[in-house]
């Protein structure tokens, strides 16, 4: 755990340069724009720790993945965002010494990401190795208004010398993954011109050995403006042209105690958006735009773009700044990294701040981050979210048939960039099936939420039949048991593999058809011409195939232990050295620690799992029922997963374990801050940060929705004088407001409404408040 980032309600700051904590700082800082981001990477040359990170939505590139253990059905590659070109190089060499912070002495050092606007900005002292001292203000940020386009403005004042300076602004496309196999590159160039103060460059993707997979066009263009004081200079430049690589460089003559500035304006346009044809014609437009623009017009633009997100989404912490911090340092990431303004995008577990598990999609998204946009955002982002997954059902489909599933039975993937199967793990790829049993829940979340019941008809009946299929074809009759049984399966605990009957993926998959069958049977009596369309569509032979489903759902097996009275995580859970984690504090991490032999064999937990089940369907289970598998299986979790604490805050929460719901929000709120799981330098933990933000208003804040009314049944954590948080609920925009034993419940927008507070129904009228004692 490291403690050396200032606390601050508003801002990231790095007080002192730390240069063994570098990449950490880096991720914590990252820009976004939902379009592209970057590491908060400097813009001059750093020869020490660092990892050069820049990434465009919707571009990646397979890597092979055929091994010696291959077998059929296994995925032929794993997908990478990959690093694109970085724009962001200004690069300084001062009577012939290149200004490198690892080979200076940093006198002062003050770096500051600015969650209120976006802004990351740096102000720094150094001593050269010459003697030479000067100071670098930076400040850059990707503009949510213009979201192909970024700028920096880059400041530097000699402190006590005159001298001549070369300096670089460049577009280095010659980059490379971290993780790429022999250090292969994945771009190829297609095009590069220079002129006086600006530059543009369009790179390739490497041609794929697969047929399914795209090759991707990206045109980075620059321009630039030079400042002495407040005066805008001329320059004479000279053009640089290497492999993947355009620059302009020009000379100045430095004076003491004068600043000069630099204003570099860049932009990404991929062949995703616009047509190859009109790429580098449609950089250069957009690079005048907003270079016409101006800074100051594209800070003040980008001030009131975020300042609008923050109405909306908002928490807000009395008596505790870490915690604050923290939370808004969340929410922050979880907004640039996704917009929700196109539904082929969707939100990786790293986001733009590294290259880690590909950047792709996986099942943290429906499980974790749709409820974060349910109520801070418009309906259609969430919505998009939904659609993401029903515009891959036909890939869900293909991927179950190559694992022998046939009928339009749907499988959809565990890791994936276009609907394809990209996860490289036999145990995670043909076993945590589990992921399709959240995207079903995702359906049924976002209606709950909106109300929006037309999404089943449009959209969600044809995903949920596909799932239905499959897990109708994926368990089998047990005579010995004389129930259905699902073998070789694993669930979100992966320090399990091969199990049979996980109790979650069991539970999820008997919710899932009764849901199908209950929105088909509701369908039918609503529409019927809406009805036989899907039926058509999907090929349903409705009475065989519902027959099938409903005696699943009767005979299921569930592993269940009478003495404690619990759910079995599976088979033979029991079978362990049930043992506390309490017993191997000095063995943790157990992954980094243990041998994979040795956790597969213990009972250790790595996330939650049969409290994932508990969590989604808590009206199906009594209090006492929660309270046993609470107890049981808590002791036993070693949260080595950061999707984990989040889930463990909101049933302690609900128990009234207050101080163990604390204990986990701040692990959950500050994992990537203080580095909790050592892990922060290879990116931020992007889609567990919407857990974050459901410790704070489903744990703390108690919010569910009930018979279509929210429902808040609040606490306050001890370390706390108040707090609040805002939500969109059907047009009305609420601010919920909790101190001691008062809730207030303010009306923003949007016409009266009704809400439960611990089972109270109270009525707030538009644009008025009401509280009430709990």
């Amino acid at each position: 755990m490291k403690n050396y980032i200032t606390h601050d309600e508003w801002c990231i700051v790095e007080n002192g340069f730390h240069p063994e904590f570098n990449e950490i700082t880096e991720s914590l800082m990252s820009l976004g724009n939902g379009r592209m981001g970057g590491r908060g990477n400097f813009e001059e040359k750093f020869s020490g720790k660092t990892l050069q990170g820049n990434y465009v939505a919707g571009v990646w590139f397979p890597d092979k993945t055929r091994v010696g253990w291959w077998k059929n059905g296994y995925p032929n590659y794993f997908a990478k965002v990959i690093n694109a070109c970085n724009w962001t190089g200004i690069d300084i060499e001062i009577d012939g010494e290149v200004v490198d912070l690892n080979t200076s002495k940093v006198l002062d050092f003050t770096r500051t990401l600015n969650m209120k606007t976006g802004v990351l900005e740096r102000i720094c002292t150094i001593e050269l190795t010459s003697g030479k001292t000067l100071k670098i203000h930076s400040q850059r940020f990707l503009s949510l208004i213009d979201d192909e386009g970024g700028v920096i403005k880059y400041s530097i004042t000699p402190v006590n010398f005159y001298a001549p300076a070369k300096i670089t602004i460049s577009l280095d496309g010659d980059v490379s993954n971290k993780d790429s196999n022999h250090g292969e590159k994945f771009w190829n160039e297609i095009a590069k011109e220079t002129a006086h103060g600006e530059a543009f460059l369009t790179l390739e993707t490497k041609k794929s050995a697969w047929d399914t997979v795209p090759t991707f066009q990206v045109c980075t263009g620059m321009t630039f403006e030079v400042f002495k004081g407040l005066e805008k200079v001329d320059f004479a430049t000279f053009p640089i042209k290497s492999e993947k690589y355009v620059a302009n460089e020009f000379k100045i003559n430095l004076e003491e105690n004068q600043t000069y500035t630099i204003v570099k304006y860049a932009v990404n346009l991929s062949s995703e958006n616009h047509t190859i044809e009109d790429l580098t014609e449609d950089t250069k437009s957009y690079i005048a735009k907003i270079s016409q623009k101006g800074f100051e017009q594209m800070l003040a633009e980008q001030t009131a773009a975020w300042a609008k997100k923050w109405e909306g989404n908002d928490i807000q912490i009395e008596g505790d700044v870490a915690a604050q911090q923290a939370i808004r340092f969340n929410i922050f990431h979880l907004q640039q990294t996704y917009t929700g303004e196109d539904a082929r995008l969707n939100i990786g577990p790293k986001g733009f701040t590294g290259e880690k598990y590909g950047g792709v999609t996986y099942w943290d998204t429906e499980a974790y981050c749709l409820p974060f946009y349910l109520s801070t955002s418009e309906q259609k982002v969430a919505r998009n979210l939904l659609v993401y997954r029903h515009n891959h059902l036909q890939k869900a489909i293909e991927n179950a048939e190559k694992l022998g599933f046939s009928d339009g039975a749907a499988l959809y993937p565990m890791v994936t960039m276009n609907g394809e199967e990209c996860h490289n793990e036999w145990e995670i790829t043909f076993e945590e099936i589990h992921r399709n049993g959240a995207i079903a829940y995702a359906i049924y979340d976002y209606i709950r939420y909106t109300g929006d019941s037309k999404y089943l008809e449009e959209y969600g009946l044809e995903v949920l039949t596909g799932i239905s299929r499959f897990w109708a074809q994926r368990v089998n009759w047990s005579s010995d048991k004389n129930k259905y049984v699902m073998l070789g399966v694993t669930g979100p605990n992966e320090y399990e593999n091969n199990v049979n009957n996980n109790w979650y993926t069991n539970y999820l998959a008997v919710w899932c058809l009764k849901y199908t069958l209950e929105g088909f049977k509701t369908l039918k009596n609503q529409n019927l011409e809406k009805f036989n369309e899907i039926i058509e569509k999907t090929k349903l032979n409705f009475d065989t195939e519902a027959s099938k489903w409903q005696h699943i759902i009767d005979n299921m097996y569930f592993p269940y232990d009478e003495s404690r009275q619990v759910f079995l995580q599976q088979d033979g859970f029991l079978d362990k050295e049930l043992l506390t984690v309490d017993a191997i504090t000095k063995h943790r991490p157990i992954n980094q620690k243990w041998s994979w032999d040795r956790i597969l064999r213990s009972c250790f937990i790595k996330q939650a799992d049969v409290l994932q089940g508990m969590f989604f369907f808590e009206e199906d289970f009594s209090i006492d029922d929660l309270r046993r598998n609470f107890d049981f299986y808590e002791l036993m979790t070693v949260h080595e997963s950061s999707l984990s604490p989040c889930v463990h805050v909101i049933l302690a929460a609900k128990l009234g374990r207050k101080d163990k719901a604390y204990e986990m929000y701040v692990r959950t709120a500050r994992l990537d801050i203080d580095d909790y799981n050592n892990d922060t330098e290879d990116g931020l933990h992007i889609t567990s940060m919407a857990g974050t933000w459901m410790s704070v208003v489903k744990g703390f804040g108690g919010l569910r929705v009930k018979n279509d009314k929210l429902s808040f049944e609040p606490f306050l954590p001890e370390q706390w004088e108040g707090f609040s948080f805002r939500v969109g609920f059907r047009g009305n925009a609420l601010n919920i407001v909790i101190k001691g034993n008062n809730i207030k419940i303010e009306n923003i927008t949007g016409d009266k409404i009704k809400v439960l507070i611990y089972g109270k129904e109270i009525e707030v009228g538009s644009k008025s408040s009401a509280s009430i004692e709990y």
